[in-house]
């Protein structure tokens, strides 16, 4: 599985840097393991910007902007939470020259290994927040996936981090090889 991580986050920091687009992460239940896949290919500082891992919900709305009353009402195990993490991502690390060039990935869910509240293990959302590579003041398109994933926590961590690389390719503009 980290070979394929590999190779798909290989070919997404190859294609944003073509299309003059950064990217920058904000993580939960991946703690980290998101931005790893990236740093882990040789000249990913030329395309990846950075990881906020918020694992505590109150880090989300702080760090991210995620809105209070959302995480009061549903928790962070929710596809809006993990569209407003990936929109926070992007604006956390835009820098001079990058407005409107950031693409922001998120993850947030249950690793397990048991349920969180009513959330079962193994629920999990990624965010998207996706630049317009041809209209930097365009405003970025927003999405999210829903995940049900098997298998024990640090499995459920991993498949997240190889699903954000899969799912990031339906809402690019660039085709990865």
């Amino acid at each position: 599985m980290r070979a394929r991580c590999d190779e798909l986050a290989a070919s997404l920091l190859a294609g944003c840097e073509r299309a003059g687009l950064a990217i920058a992460t904000a993580e939960s239940l991946t703690g980290g393991l998101l931005a790893d896949a990236f740093v882990r290919i040789p000249g990913a500082s030329r395309v990846f910007l950075g990881s906020a891992v918020t694992y505590d919900i109150a880090a989300k709305a702080s760090l991210l902007g995620v809105d209070r009353g959302l995480l009061g009402r549903e928790g962070a195990v929710h596809p809006e939470v993990a569209r407003q993490m990936a929109v926070g991502a992007a604006r956390l690390y835009t820098q001079p020259g990058r407005r409107g060039r950031v693409l922001g990935l998120s993850t947030t869910g249950v690793a397990g290994p048991g349920p969180d509240g009513d959330k079962p293990a193994g629920l999990v959302y990624l965010g998207f927040c996706v630049p317009d590579a041809g209209d930097a003041a365009a405003r970025p398109r927003t999405e999210a996936v829903e995940l049900r994933l098997a298998g024990d926590r640090p499995h459920i961590r991993l498949l997240t981090v190889l699903r954000v690389l899969e799912n990031v390719s339906r809402f690019t503009v660039f085709s990865q090889e």
